[in-house]
């Protein structure tokens, strides 16, 4: 009888971080004649490692033969016991962490708390009652962002040269170049990106369907779910769909999250060996990701 461990497992995973574009970086990987990843993020090291190691082989068995396997789930960095059951199930696994300014990071995720109607406090706020109060909804996410509290529990685990640590501002700046260094790292061949897709992607992702209307068809979301490659569904969702208004991150939101986070960004440049002491600027460099949320973010 084929045990677990004769099975086809995962050779990569993309650990997170949450809103620093790793579903970009699955996306891209996807599109590789070489590289199989599953569609939905298995969340199997974090929420769902309770269904059992045969539970997270399954997700892969229709990889083809010879394929390189992976997955994607982004919270993997940040959960706290992610790390130690990753190196015990996959101990040769090559592990990407992608890491965002995380003060952007932290508007982004409170940017989708907005638009799905679950916070319309002013960001400010929020962010203040969140580091106040461990549980309130957006205390997890300023948490996300304690990068170097979480990257010393996959360093622990793993040997270094099976960790490739990616900064967002990167992958933004730099696409073509950034996806060579992680096929290298997992061991496939390079691919040419599509930039046009990519911009086409960061089109639609900026555009959403009322929050009323969102809200109504909610109950039918796995009925409606194949639909949304279809042509003709995207052109009646274009019909209604609106760009989104974001309350703004104000400088004094901002120093407020970057005095959050002020010690642990010291710590991280330390541990990736990169300075990255920019990232706690006020105002934010000109250039820099100020607007989460907009055409020119990349999906995450």
């Amino acid at each position: 009888m084929e045990s677990a461990r004769d099975r086809r497992e995962p050779r990569f995973v993309i650990a997170g971080a949450v809103k620093a574009a790793t579903t970009w970086t699955a996306r891209r990987l996807a599109e590789h004649p070489r590289v199989f990843i599953p569609g939905p993020e298995p969340h199997y090291f974090s929420d769902e490692h309770h269904r059992g190691f045969d539970w997270y082989l399954s997700l892969f068995s229709e990889a083809p033969e010879g394929a390189i396997i992976g997955e994607k789930s982004a919270d993997y960095l940040a959960h706290p016991l992610a790390a130690e059951r990753l190196a015990d199930a996959l101990p040769a696994a090559r592990i990407i962490v992608q890491l965002r300014n995380p003060v952007d990071r932290a508007y982004s995720d409170y940017c989708m708390l907005y638009r799905r109607g679950e916070t319309r406090r002013p960001a400010g706020d929020y962010f203040r009652k969140s580091a106040s109060d461990n549980e309130h909804l957006g205390s997890r996410f300023l948490i996300g962002g304690l990068y170097a509290t979480h990257l010393r529990r996959i360093y622990d685990r793993f040997p270094r040269e099976q960790v490739l640590v990616e900064l967002y501002d990167d992958i933004a700046a730099s696409p073509q170049e950034t996806m060579a260094r992680i096929t290298d790292h997992i061991g496939v061949d390079r691919i040419d990106i599509d930039l046009a897709s990519t911009a086409r992607e960061n089109d639609s992702a900026s555009e959403m369907l009322p929050l009323h209307v969102r809200k109504a068809l909610r109950p039918f979301k796995a009925a409606i779910k194949p639909l949304r490659g279809k042509a003709w569904f995207k052109s009646l969702r274009g019909a209604f769909a609106r760009p989104i208004s974001y309350p703004p991150l104000d400088d004094e939101a901002r120093s407020f999250l970057a005095d959050y986070y002020s010690r642990d960004v010291e710590a991280l440049s330390v541990l990736v060996k990169k300075e990255l002491s920019h990232w706690l600027t006020v105002p934010p460099p000109r250039g820099g990701d100020r607007r989460a949320g907009s055409p020119a973010e990349l999906v995450n």
